[in-house]
């Protein structure tokens, strides 16, 4: 069943879930029951809380039938109520948390946490600041047409096809000149790294 099927099917069922008719939400639960449980599980990665948020999103989704618009899909509709409540459940759910500065009490012990520092030293701030002052200089050394490609791709993290569109170069010549690029860069910061 391609995309339109399914959505004329769901308007079918939607307008008679309106009216009242409940074996159409019932049809309409037993299509998307498992896509909203996945889901749920994913997020919570617990079967009876999943199991429970599948049954809260199905019962709010029920009750705003009435505000469902049909311009988007049934499927991502629910999605929506389904994943705004399992955020809500998320936030409500509390999980107990524990000073980094007092000691936490273990069986017979008291035990101090002790937290390594990752912070770069200053000499490695230093190190990286010169680092990248001297790749920065080895781009701005490339000619013009293999500078642009490599600030585009790896500066601005364009991808290829939004390379070519904005150069208005074909494809392959975009992905050539940034291999080019990248090989010329390899030779000038050899030494540097």
């Amino acid at each position: 069943m391609n995309v339109d099927e399914r959505k004329k099917e769901d308007r079918l069922l939607i307008k008679r879930a309106r009216e009242g008719d409940q074996k159409a939400f019932e049809e309409l639960l037993n299509k998307y029951r498992n896509l909203v449980y996945h889901v749920m599980m994913k997020m919570v990665r617990n079967p009876q809380e999943a199991e429970d948020l599948c049954q809260e999103a199905f019962i709010k989704a029920f009750r705003a039938l009435a505000s469902f618009n049909e311009e988007f899909a049934f499927s991502t509709w629910l999605m929506k109520i389904a994943t705004n409540n399992c955020i809500d459940f998320l936030r409500k759910k509390k999980l107990k948390t524990y000073s980094i500065d007092e000691p936490v009490q273990y069986k017979d012990e008291r035990v101090k946490i002790e937290v390594p520092d990752h912070d770069p030293t200053p000499e490695k701030l230093l190190l990286r600041e010169e680092r990248n002052k001297m790749l920065d200089d080895a781009i701005q050394s490339l000619p013009p047409r293999y500078r642009h490609v490599i600030v585009l791709r790896h500066k601005e993290e364009k991808s290829y096809e939004d390379i070519s569109e904005i150069l208005k170069l074909p494809l392959g010549t975009v992905k050539a000149r940034i291999f080019r690029a990248r090989e010329m860069l390899n030779k000038k910061i050899k030494d540097i790294f």
